[in-house]
């Protein structure tokens, strides 16, 4: 009588599976990218020294923005639309026309924002928005001037892009918002 041989049942190997199961969540994890909220990119400036006062600021050189609870936009207690606030800035900071009511300077301008805590928050990163832009402008169209590129073109550290950058510094003071 013939007998059927019994059959072997194959069997994986075990530690092999992990070296695999390993090899693929390394590939996966290099291979993966992962989206990271920036935020708001603003360099912050050092705390000042206690009994250090400020300096002076002349008022001229100060452009008091102010977004309320509304979300109007006020200029100098001037009401404002969004898309009016970065010819208005670019205006003050650069004084084109040496207005005795505009900032002596771009080096003496400063943009000072102030908020309410009711300000909705869309207006206000759009009204940032608007007021990085102006900064941005400026110091494209005086690096297309002097160097005949535009500023974002410019290595940073470079010689060209600190002169770029110390002709238009940013100066813009984020005041605490309002208790309202």
């Amino acid at each position: 009588m013939l007998r059927k041989k019994e059959r072997e049942i194959p069997e994986v190997d075990t530690p092999a599976m992990a070296d695999i199961a390993f090899l693929l969540l390394v590939f996966f994890l290099v291979v993966t990218t992962i989206d990271v909220d920036t935020g708001i990119g603003l360099v912050l400036p050092p705390i000042p020294d206690e009994g250090v006062d400020p300096p002076p600021i002349r008022e001229r050189n100060m452009l008091r923005i102010l977004v309320n609870a509304q979300g109007m936009v006020l200029l100098n207690d001037e009401p404002v639309s969004i898309i009016e606030v970065k010819n208005r800035v670019k205006e003050f900071i650069d004084n084109p026309n040496n207005d005795p009511t505009l900032s002596e300077s771009p080096d003496d301008a400063i943009v000072s924002i102030r908020t309410d805590r009711r300000t909705p928050y869309d207006v206000y990163i759009d009204m940032l928005d608007e007021v990085m832009g102006a900064y941005d402008e400026l110091r494209n169209q005086a690096s297309m001037q002097q160097f005949g590129v535009p500023f974002t073109a410019l290595e940073e550290g470079t010689g060209p892009f600190e002169t770029i950058r110390e002709l238009y510094p940013k100066r813009i003071s984020i005041a605490e918002p309002d208790e309202g």
